[in-house]
């Protein structure tokens, strides 16, 4: 491959059911997300000759498992999957893994995702508990909205994820491992979910980035009522900027959604000057107190709807935690309980960003 300075797509998405070759044994399949954005989620196969390790899942439906026995019978030709390889604990990409164990797969993740994921799976709600109603009125949530949604069942990890069998291997941090005939480093990254596994190719020019680096998307960087104060915006920053000290202008990016690309570098690059000027334009709006559920326009410029309403606020909520964990803002309790957020004139910008805590991945 020659050098790539901008990001490209040199493959053409599967058909359903089928599989694309990005490589000798290495096969791209897609999964469909019904009531989702994006609509699907990447698999990638790896051949290991006497079966596959396959890499995510897609979520745990009916419409999935049909999928599943398609690509069984079809692209990957009657041979067992032997080792399921999930980069990260969220339902699109762990769902099934649970339903491919208890056909003799082994599930291979970082401790935190399989500890996170089969956690949820164990916390099912029939309604929202009464922190996380108290925590959408902190965060400025019309009353209306919080009505309708404690009448109703929240979203459940147990609705589209299969049971975790007891047993895992654990990956972590510079760990090798083989697939594919093909030798293959860890490097976890943060922010989008707590040690998210990428896969970077040793001797070849092949990297599993997962969501932690998606093209023409960025991922969702939310902060969750378990963990109010996190700073998850700050750690995929940090993430990102220590994966792109390794990567280099001819690899193969294989991300969780969207097409494979060539560009790693480049969009890595692209992927931090987005997360700062998405920063110094929230900034440049808190020149007056806001709640959390007024910075929708400005960080997204477009109308939110009601489906992802709460993926975009846990969203906001992780950039103003960025900006007060800076010192770019300061936050308050207004007398109605809601917070609010102010810049704080004269705070240091972009160059300071991410650099005040360091990156778990570390």
């Amino acid at each position: 491959m020659k050098d790539v300075p901008e990001v490209t797509f040199p493959f053409t998405p599967p058909a359903p059911g089928e599989a694309v070759e990005l490589a000798e044994g290495v096969l791209w399949l897609r999964v469909p997300l019904q009531n989702f954005r994006p609509d699907h989620v990447n698999v990638y196969a790896l051949d290991d000759g006497d079966g596959w390790t396959v890499i995510d899942t897609g979520l745990d439906s009916p419409r999935t498992r049909e999928v599943w026995e398609m690509f069984l019978s079809g692209p990957l030709r009657g041979k067992p999957v032997r080792r399921v390889l999930v980069t990260h604990h969220h339902p699109d990409h762990v769902g099934l893994a649970g339903w491919l164990q208890a056909k003799g797969a082994e599930v291979w993740t970082t401790r935190t995702a399989w500890v996170t994921a089969r956690m949820l799976t164990l916390d099912e709600q029939d309604r929202p508990p009464p922190e996380t109603l108290a925590h959408w009125r902190r965060l400025g949530v019309p009353g209306e909205i919080i009505a309708e949604r404690a009448a109703k069942r929240p979203f459940n990890f147990a609705d589209c994820v299969s049971r975790l069998a007891l047993g895992f291997r654990a990956i972590g941090q510079g760990q090798e491992i083989v697939a594919g005939g093909r030798r293959w480093r860890v490097e976890i990254g943060n922010g989008h979910a707590r040690e998210h596994a990428t896969l970077w190719g040793i001797g070849h020019e092949i990297v599993v980035t997962g969501d932690q680096v998606l093209p023409g998307i960025t991922p969702n960087l939310g902060v969750q009522v378990s963990e109010p104060e996190a700073d998850p915006v700050g750690d995929w920053l940090a993430s990102c900027r220590r994966l792109g000290a390794l990567a280099g202008t001819d690899q193969l990016g294989l991300p969780g959604h969207r097409r494979p690309f060539l560009g790693l570098r480049a969009r890595l690059a692209e992927l931090l000057e987005h997360g700062e000027i998405g920063l110094d334009r929230l900034e440049a709006f808190l020149s007056e107190p806001r709640r959390a559920a007024d910075c929708f326009a400005v960080l997204y410029g477009r109308t939110i709807g009601s489906g992802e309403y709460l993926l975009a606020l846990n969203e906001a909520l992780g950039h103003l935690n960025r900006l007060t964990r800076a010192g770019r803002a300061v936050r308050e309790s207004a007398p109605d309980g809601a917070w609010r957020w102010q810049a704080v004139a004269g705070a240091a910008r972009r160059d300071e960003l991410a650099t005040d805590m360091p990156d778990a991945s570390r």
